[in-house]
């Protein structure tokens, strides 16, 4: 597919250089993250949910398990390929979309949108129309759960990565409530065992 924007996402790029078998490899089998199973916890019934950047779909099966529709969305055909391998899914609830941020169209009255770890790979040019996007999908009292990595990350300095400062996350933010804002910042390691300083928000917010 073109991309008719004329972008080419940061994740596009770093896949050149970047082994994802090998990633998908190393964070097999993890448990979803704290964020989905926090939203989750919020909503009184399932609807319906897009999950981002699902990856192999550890966050997809958390929702699929509580009986939500989800479209689990990513550019890596192999992610998408792990994810409808997985044992414990119903397939009725899932369908799936090989597909960049710079080219995603989200359907509209969704309930739910998981983006864990993966916003700070589109584009910077991109993020504006993506990050409304997301909330222009989400009906009153949906919820966007995730993660965006903050200025002091390491890849901060690389002009391929989003990252925010709290300031500018919190006016990406103003149009919900949050529920959950922690933010992380440590020395530590990829799944790859690369050396890296993280700072990461980690957000559960409610459109009002």
């Amino acid at each position: 597919m073109s991309n008719p924007k004329g972008y080419r996402s940061a994740y596009e790029q770093l896949t050149q250089k970047r082994d994802w078998k090998a990633y998908y490899n190393a964070v097999a089998d993890r448990p979803p993250r704290k964020t989905i199973l926090t939203a989750l916890d919020a909503f009184k019934k399932p609807g319906l949910a897009i999950d981002l950047g699902c990856g192999d779909g550890r966050d997809t099966v958390a929702m699929l398990q509580r009986n939500w529709q989800v479209l689990a969305i990513d550019k890596e055909p192999d992610a998408i390929a792990r994810l409808l391998s997985r044992p414990n899914i119903n397939p009725k609830q899932l369908k799936t979309q090989i597909v960049s941020f710079e080219e995603v169209q989200l359907p509209q009255q969704v309930d739910l949108i998981n983006a864990s770890f993966c916003l700070p790979f589109c584009s910077p040019d991109a993020f504006p129309t993506l990050w409304n996007q997301i909330y222009n999908s989400l009906v009153p009292g949906g919820r966007f759960c995730g993660h965006l990595f903050g200025d002091r990350d390491s890849w901060a300095e690389s002009e391929l990565i989003n990252t925010f400062t709290r300031t500018q996350l919190e006016t990406l933010l103003k149009p919900y409530a949050i529920e959950l804002l922690e933010e992380e910042e440590h020395p530590g390691n990829t799944p790859l065992g690369e050396d890296r300083d993280w700072h990461i928000f980690h957000i559960v917010a409610c459109k009002q």
